[in-house]
């Protein structure tokens, strides 16, 4: 019995400089914000923000108010709630607060890619080049090819088009927008005379298709992959998914392509000049397919849901449409040619980018995480500093704290597709909170270091998409009385939302 106690007190004393380590015995200090640690040691609050992001973020800011830090697997996350304080943590320098480490761990986990030594320059340096600018304008105009190819190849064969065809609205939306980049950026199949074209856009047709099925599989356990809770079973998919996309989009198969964008190929390039392992690079062109497409196809589900919802908004949106035909001298008739529409025309669309950002504020949703380098000082909006420690996380969830504050946007659930424009046509972009401008007024795409430096080609697919729908097709919802589907909230934090399950619609070509 004398030889217990001495080993249960050793016992003790480890198990307390355990949970010391893990943060579980973690107490608030003067000057810091509210704190938080859940009602599981270690664990803390993560199974109710797994379960529903936004409702633990409102709970937690009615609880201790615009800033406060939670316990979340060992790992203390301090949330910011204020968007008057927003600037002061984008501006904040990469010393203080960083991304990158989070960024790295991310494609880890999902990818299983070590990043290069400086990626963020030398990725920084491919996508100005290529996603902007002149660029821009290549790509642009071969996502237009490619939606053309896929929604329109069949006009002129006879074969009763005009006859009204179901799908999913979400399936449709997705799967159109998925393979029309995909085609874009990966390239098409090669073709080496004009008899053998047909052929190829055929084969690009049936491969990307293919393509976006399995691409869907992974998409749907990207939130439980990230959070590392996926079952055994759908581990071994997971690994089975991976090995044929890295196949797919393997450098020696991007090499027997045609019209591959400079993007892909330039972020290939920079890395086997560097000695990346071929694998590696193999990794990164998944990583380019997932971050490029993602996003895109949700968005363009519930913006073509937005309009068929809302007459208001669907009859301003066709007739600038067909005014910026008409402008151009391009008009649809049957057997008359396709109509060419390049970037200059999607900068003359002031009613559709309202549109675009109104679907978007309501239905994108990031989560904006920062790493905290070494022990700083935070000040907000109304002058109160909170101290922060190093090691822990500095988030911002712009969904709950900006994009539907009623204050900045009046009645913030409600679709207004002139939301974001001036009485005069133009973009707006005064909005105020306690009387104050607020500045980050809508962050679909983020904001600062990790703002995604896509978002101009991602705006123009679905600028693009939506034209040709309104161009070509007439489409309604098969059930105009049925609701619009609810979120599915294990996507909170990933960016756009995808709905809860699909909803059908019907389509045909206009002539």
């Amino acid at each position: 019995m004398a030889m217990l106690l001495p080993i249960l007190l050793t016992l003790l004393a480890c198990l307390i400089g355990v949970l010391y380590l893990l943060g579980a015995l973690r107490r608030r200090r003067s000057g810091e914000p509210p704190l938080d640690m859940g009602p599981i040691p270690w664990l803390g609050h993560m199974l109710e923000f797994r379960k529903n992001t936004a409702t633990f973020l409102q709970r937690m800011k009615e609880k201790h108010g615009d800033i406060f830090t939670a316990q979340m697997g060992g790992i203390y996350y301090t949330f910011v709630m204020d968007p008057l304080s927003f600037g002061t943590i984008v501006k904040e320098s990469r010393t203080n607060l960083d991304f990158t480490e989070f960024a790295k761990n991310l494609v880890e986990i999902v990818f299983s890619y070590e990043t290069l030594e400086d990626e963020h320059k030398v990725n920084h340096a491919v996508i100005n080049k290529h996603l902007m600018g002149d660029g821009l304008v290549v790509v642009t105009q071969a996502m237009m090819n490619n939606l053309q190819n896929l929604m329109l190849h069949s006009l002129g064969q006879g074969n009763g088009q005009s006859t009204w065809q179901e799908d999913g609205l979400f399936h449709y939306s997705y799967n159109i927008i998925f393979r029309g980049a995909y085609l874009s950026l990966f390239g098409n199949e090669a073709a080496n005379s004009s008899e053998m074209m047909e052929k190829a856009r055929e084969l690009d047709r049936v491969q990307s298709n293919d393509l976006f099925h399995e691409f869907r599989k992974y998409d749907k356990m990207f939130p439980s992959l990230v959070y590392r809770i996926l079952p055994p079973w759908k581990k071994r998919e997971v690994e089975r998914l991976r090995r044929l996309f890295l196949s797919r989009l393997s450098t020696k198969n991007i090499n027997t392509k045609q019209n591959v964008s400079g993007w892909v190929m330039d972020s290939k390039q920079v890395r086997e000049e560097l000695g990346m392992d071929p694998l590696m690079v193999n990794r990164y062109m998944f990583i380019l397919l997932w971050t490029s497409q993602g996003n895109t196809g949700p968005a363009s589900f519930w913006l073509l849901m937005f309009l068929m919802k809302h007459a208001d908004a669907m009859t301003a949106v066709r007739k600038e449409v067909e005014e910026v035909l008409r402008v151009t001298g391009q008009s649809v008739k049957p057997g008359g040619p396709l109509i060419n529409l390049t970037r200059d025309m999607l900068l003359q669309t002031p009613v559709l980018d309202s549109a675009v950002e109104e679907s978007l504020r309501l239905t994108t949703a990031p989560m904006l995480i920062r790493g905290v380098k070494k022990d700083m000082s935070l000040k907000m909006a109304n002058g109160r500093e909170y101290n922060i420690r190093q090691g822990d996380r500095l988030a911002l969830f712009p969904y709950t704290a900006v994009q539907i504050d009623p204050e900045i946007h009046p009645d913030p659930m409600t679709f207004k597709y002139n939301r974001f424009l001036t009485p005069e046509g133009t973009k707006k972009t005064d909005f105020y909170k306690n009387g104050k401008k607020v500045k980050f007024y809508s962050m679909p795409w983020g904001a600062g270091v990790s703002m995604c430096p896509g978002r101009f080609f991602a705006t123009n697919e679905l600028k693009q998409f939506v034209f040709l729908m309104l161009t070509y097709f007439d489409f309604e919802l098969k059930n105009p009385e049925e609701e619009i589907p609810a979120f599915d909230v294990s996507r909170w934090g990933f960016g756009s939302i995808q709905p809860s399950r699909d909803i059908q619609f019907r389509y045909r070509l206009r002539f």
